[in-house]
């Protein structure tokens, strides 16, 4: 009896431990494929704006951005502590007031190197004037991603993708694209209500007297309009000059000023112009502020940038 019982508890122990490496190996399985998993997303291989392959062997720890609307769509992917150096221009969010400064249009090469950045997320508007600069980053071993020059809502969220597949954040990435695109849907069912007797001409004041420049067609100010069933004064392509004759010619229901910033009462400064008191936004006082950059950078703020010229433009139908 003895030897069966003994006999009886070393199945026993024997099966625990059986069990037990049994359970210890399905756990270890288990973790080595979530880190499989995690590390299959990299390489990735980037087709940026100028059309270049851009491999990226690990996920990124350190980040320079070379222009503010990069930088926003990184912070906004949570990718803020990574960010290592920003330009010159960056005042958003204010976490940036933080991070080494790289310079402005000509950024600082040796700056940026010193900062022993994994990815450089420059933009196609400043590249070819960049390009030395860019190629010399390239030699040091860093990747430089050029994202696109965003002219529409499409190739912003193409851009947010692209900075997310680059950075290890894909995921963070659609899921900001499916709110932007929510958010923008909500603001375009609005402007459905407005008729065409509705409709507001508007006239964009991009720099006040004595040169007054505009937003034109092909802009992205243009395409705001657009959105929200506004009608642009402006004919011209880009960002057109115009003498003020011109301007009260088209006489505008609406005239917008995105300069508020660093000018004091650009408002006011509006009202107050010698020979304008006929022309219908006048009049009716209908000259409003809006934040430059918010209309101005193709970033995630854009869609906020919609919403307050609609509430500039309709304020009777954007409460």
């Amino acid at each position: 009896m003895k030897k069966l019982y003994s006999l009886l508890l070393a199945m026993i122990v024997a099966g625990g431990i059986l069990a037990g490496c049994g359970s210890d190996s399905t756990e270890q399985n288990g973790q080595q494929t979530k880190e499989s998993e995690q590390q299959a997303e990299f390489p990735v291989t980037i087709v940026d704006a100028s059309d270049q392959e851009v491999v990226i062997e690990e996920e990124p720890e350190k980040i320079v951005s070379l222009i503010p609307s990069n930088t926003e769509i990184a912070f906004e992917l949570g990718l803020g502590e990574k960010v290592v150096g920003v330009s010159d221009f960056d005042n958003y969010p204010e976490e940036v007031n933080d991070k080494e400064k790289i310079g402005g249009q000509e950024f600082n090469v040796e700056k940026i190197i010193s900062l022993d950045p994994d990815v450089v997320l420059a933009h196609n508007s400043g590249a070819r004037n960049s390009e030395a600069g860019l190629e010399q980053l390239e030699s040091a071993g860093i990747k430089v991603i050029i994202v696109n020059d965003a002219a529409n809502f499409e190739e912003v969220y193409e851009s947010i993708k692209m900075i997310g597949q680059a950075t290890g954040a894909s995921e963070e990435a659609d899921e900001l694209v499916n709110d932007l695109e929510e958010k923008l849907a909500s603001i375009e069912k609005q402007a459905k209500d407005i008729t065409e007797d509705e409709r507001k001409s508007v006239f964009v004041e991009i720099s006040g007297a004595p040169e007054i420049y505009s937003a034109g067609q092909n802009t992205f100010i243009n395409n705001m309009l657009e959105l929200i069933h506004a009608d642009n004064v402006v004919t011209e392509e880009g960002w057109p000059k115009l003498d003020e004759e011109s301007v009260i010619e088209r006489n505008p229901d609406v005239i917008i000023t995105t300069y508020g910033y660093y000018t004091d009462d650009a408002v006011g400064l509006v009202l107050k112009r010698n020979g304008w008191q006929d022309v219908t936004a006048i009049k009716n006082e209908q000259v409003v502020d809006v934040h430059s950059d918010k209309v101005t950078r193709t970033g995630p703020r854009l869609v906020e940038g919609v919403e307050e010229l609609a509430k500039a433009i309709y304020p009777e139908v954007f409460k």
